[in-house]
């Protein structure tokens, strides 16, 4: 609400809302907007206001994006320390952003020569599959062809490096 933005800020609540005034332009529906009767009703209940002291008027809510920009309108010490803050945490934010993206296009950059990689070693492994079946095809032809020749078995027994027939 206007009245704690005010003293967040160090400034009363009624140059907050003239330097509002001053600057609409900056402070949109989604900047800032004003409480329904209802809502005051409910409001002024748990402050406890008496009937002739308090607010003559509805207070002024911002949204997060009002209270940045209330921070650029308004001239008080606070005020400026309050923008400082927030340009130095923008900063690191992008600075944040701008790591984080990097490191995420060199981890796209290696899923995909993993990928290519992975597409040409399918092909190899394809391949190697074919050659080790043509080979098994072409042993299995030489073992029934009848031109193969016939391995004699050698019987009897081999003491040392003298074999007894």
């Amino acid at each position: 609400m206007d009245s704690d933005l005010a003293e967040l800020y160090g400034v009363e609540t009624k140059r907050l809302n003239e330097q509002v005034r001053r600057n609409a332009s900056r402070f949109p529906d989604d900047f800032m907007f004003g409480l329904s009767n209802d809502e005051i009703i409910i409001l002024k209940s748990q402050i406890a206001t008496s009937r002739w002291g308090g607010r003559r008027k509805a207070p002024n809510v911002f949204t997060e994006h009002g209270v940045l920009m209330l921070s650029s309108v308004l001239n008080s010490e606070q005020a400026i320390q309050v923008n400082i803050q927030i340009m130095r945490i923008f900063a690191k934010i992008r600075q944040y952003f701008s790591d984080n993206t990097e490191i995420k296009m060199e981890i796209a950059e290696i899923k995909y020569t993993v990928a290519q990689i992975a597409k040409k070693q399918k092909g190899h492994d394809q391949n190697i599959e074919l050659l080790f079946e043509y080979i098994d095809r072409l042993q299995e032809k030489q073992d029934t062809s009848p031109t193969a020749p016939k391995v004699k078995k050698v019987i009897g027994f081999k003491i040392g490096d003298e074999r007894y027939l």
